[in-house]
């Protein structure tokens, strides 16, 4: 018996619409390899009519007070807790994440993050105005950009598009947002949500593959374009962008080193690292899955870590005992694998290293040990439940390693020492260095890499100024 396939739409001006050329693909539920509906393929025809509405929209959006804009953002965040379930078991289809954490580690910090952009739409102040030469005013106005271009990932496809949509709506523009085509029905699930609180226009969501964000990207009409995702796609976009001077916000990947120092309690750096590593499937672009560990406690650490890998429960999204579900699609599963495949002689396998199952694309959660600094699986971002262990002798050999790749985004330092963590946190080349922790985030905090993790910053102040822009304005005191 053939099951029916749920028909995934775009969002467009308020309204929900198939491709203008009727043309679709077929969205897979990771955690069995089966589809379970259809999305737009969304053409050209397509990212104009969303790009229309967006910027028909603008003028009137762009005019409402900050407080009208927070109380518009902060309904949708009622909407969200309201339609809770409906988004966890969307998010689950998606990705194959497990129900609860899903509940517990995703839907609130949503919800916090969309309350927070709330308060900040009521922040749109500049500088005092003053008389910086004789007989002249000087204003600093704090603007919106425009109609944004947005493309979230399918690591968090809920999550990151609240990343995108929040700012930009509480800043005052207007927003055409893709998701993955490996992950649209939560994002359509949020369009419903959303659409039913903002004005058409505002909000649109069209669905399809690279070939439909490059053409927004490309698009005459937004202001902006932000992308979470590859660095090969960040290239791309900021290539692409360059050509009409748009504005580009990139949050790419990541290779996060957590540096372990002799003097940690080994257990409990073990426990919190695993769960940082291993959590989303390692997904994610600050997981801790590159360790530095002191050489006189590297073997008991990676003895530790590896028992700590194998009490790790990977497995169906309803299981409350897993800590993460399959990778996102059956490339990324090639990828993972490939890179365990292709280990050198000297790495060792202390964990893992093997898919589980033959259905869906679930992977064991693993260690590689034996590694230098020049190894592929060190240098490229795996993006899998898969962490590697060096050893270093001192603090200056830690940070040489540490620093020693292509991308900046998050780095964590496990010491009791104070001098210590603060001489690394100055020197670590990362946009966020977490003590004695890793992967903790809050709304009031900027997340951002350096390098080719990308540039601009997602949630905090800085994230909300990134959707903005600063005119000045000078007026004769002479009448």
């Amino acid at each position: 018996m053939t099951t029916e396939l749920r028909r995934l739409r775009n969002y467009i001006n308020g309204e929900f619409r198939d491709a203008a050329d009727g043309r679709t693909i077929e969205v897979v539920n990771p955690a069995t390899g089966e589809a379970y509906a259809t999305s737009p393929l969304s053409g050209q025809a397509d990212v104009d009519a969303a790009m229309e509405a967006a910027a028909a929209a603008f003028p009137a959006w762009r005019d409402t007070t900050p407080a009208e804009r927070q109380k518009v953002l902060l309904k949708i965040a009622d909407a969200f807790e309201e339609r809770a379930e409906d988004l966890i078991a969307a998010e689950s289809e998606n990705t194959g994440k497990p129900l609860e954490l899903t509940r517990t580690e995703e839907l609130p910090p949503m919800v916090d993050q969309i309350r927070f952009f709330a308060g900040a739409a009521r922040m749109l102040e500049g500088r005092s105005a003053g008389e910086y030469m004789e007989g002249l005013t000087s204003i600093v106005r704090r603007e919106p950009v425009g109609v944004c271009a947005q493309v979230a990932p399918w690591n968090y496809p809920m999550m990151m598009a609240v990343w995108k949509f929040a700012p930009a709506l509480a800043a005052g523009n207007t927003v055409v947002l893709k998701p993955s085509d490996t992950t649209p029905a939560s994002t359509a699930l949020m369009a419903e949500i959303i659409g039913a609180i903002v004005p058409k226009g505002v909000f649109n969501v069209i669905c399809g593959d690279r070939d439909t964000g490059r053409a927004m990207v490309e698009h005459a009409i937004p202001a902006m374009a932000s992308i979470t995702g590859s660095v090969r796609a960040g290239m791309q976009v900021a290539e692409s962008a360059a050509k009409d001077v748009k504005r580009v916000h990139l949050e790419l990947g990541g290779k996060a080193p957590v540096v372990v120092f002799e003097d940690v309690d080994i257990a409990k750096a073990v426990e919190d690292i695993a769960v940082a590593g291993y959590f989303n499937a390692g997904q994610d672009c600050t997981a801790a899955t590159r360790v530095l560990v002191h050489e006189s406690i590297h073997d008991e650490f990676v003895t530790a870590l590896a028992k700590a890998a194998a009490d790790t429960k990977t497995g169906a999204a309803d299981d409350e005992d897993v800590l993460y579900g399959p990778l996102n699609n059956a490339n990324q599963l090639k990828q993972v694998s490939g890179f365990i495949e292709r280990l050198p002689a000297h790495a060792k396998v202390e964990a893992g290293g093997h898919r589980v199952g033959d259905k869906g694309y679930f992977y064991a959660p693993t260690v590689v040990s034996g590694l230098k600094q020049d190894d592929e699986i060190i240098q490229n971002e795996v993006f899998g439940p898969v962490i590697t262990v060096q050893s270093f002798t001192d603090e200056a050999q830690a940070l040489e390693y540490a620093n020693g790749v292509e991308y900046a985004l998050a780095s964590s330092v496990w010491t009791k020492d104070h001098g210590r963590a603060m001489r690394m946190s100055k020197s670590l080349d990362f946009g966020c260095v977490w003590i004695n922790t890793h992967i903790p985030l809050v709304a009031e905090m900027p997340h951002g890499g350096f390098k080719k993790s990308g540039y601009g910053k997602d949630l905090s102040a800085y994230g909300f100024d990134d959707y903005t822009r600063i005119k000045h304005v000078m007026t004769s005191l002479g009448g």
